[in-house]
């Protein structure tokens, strides 16, 4: 019989300046565990991505990272304390209710890419 089980799906996030996108995910809470050929893995407890040094601008401008979590509110005063906002001059929506039942908020990264953070409510 064969053996199919999956252990891991990460996606590429793209990034228009590298050595900018990877500080801003360090100092945002990820660690950096790799890094080499142009990529670098990042996780957060057992969630991690790929980080690029590639972008075709508008891709990583429609590219959308979703973040299921247990507490919103502490992801939301995570990013509030990071410093991200002042220092990358990126975008924070603010917290809302989704019809879907989530209660989430989105943050965009310095090329662009949008990620969503939410908990679900129902």
């Amino acid at each position: 019989m064969s053996n199919l089980k999956i252990t891991e799906i990460k996606a590429f996030v793209p990034s228009k300046d590298f050595e900018l996108s990877k500080q801003f995910y360090k100092d945002l809470g990820f660690t950096m565990a790799s890094e080499g050929g142009g990529i670098a893995y990042f996780h957060f407890g057992q969630v991690s991505f790929l980080l690029q040094d590639f972008c075709a601008e508008s891709f990583a401008e429609n590219f959308m990272m979703h973040i299921l979590v247990e507490d919103v509110n502490s992801w939301w005063e995570q990013v509030q304390q990071s410093g991200v906002l002042e220092k990358y001059g990126v975008r924070v929506t603010a917290l809302e209710n989704q019809l879907w039942g989530m209660r989430d908020f989105c943050l965009y990264d310095p090329s662009g890419v949008l990620w969503r953070i939410g908990q679900n409510i129902e």
